[in-house]
């Protein structure tokens, strides 16, 4: 299945409480599962930088994908990108394939 990255990066209003944040991201969560079947989380991490999430998971096509994505940004509270993702191994034979 293929994979994509969630970059998120919070409103400044989200952080203002933990409490807040993590029931907003509790919702999310719930609204993907129910909007978008197939789509497993893989792994989330916080970050330090330009985002604060990064977030991997796996889709069962570039539809669901865009549809986690459209679902995200109407939640409002967050800014978030999603990166199609492929293994740097299929990567590599990609490279090879050209030459």
């Amino acid at each position: 299945m293929p994979e994509f990255i969630l970059m998120t990066r919070l409103s400044p209003e989200a952080l203002r409480s933990p409490v807040n944040a993590e029931a907003h991201e509790e919702r999310a969560l719930e609204r993907i599962a129910r909007a978008c079947p197939g789509v497993e989380w893989k792994h989330s991490y916080a970050m330090l930088g330009q985002y604060d999430f990064l977030d991997i998971f796996s889709a069962p096509d570039l539809q669901t994908a865009m549809r986690v994505s459209a679902l995200m940004r109407t939640l409002g509270r967050a800014h978030s990108e999603v990166w199609p993702a492929i293994p740097r191994k299929d990567f590599h034979t990609i490279i090879a394939a050209m030459s």
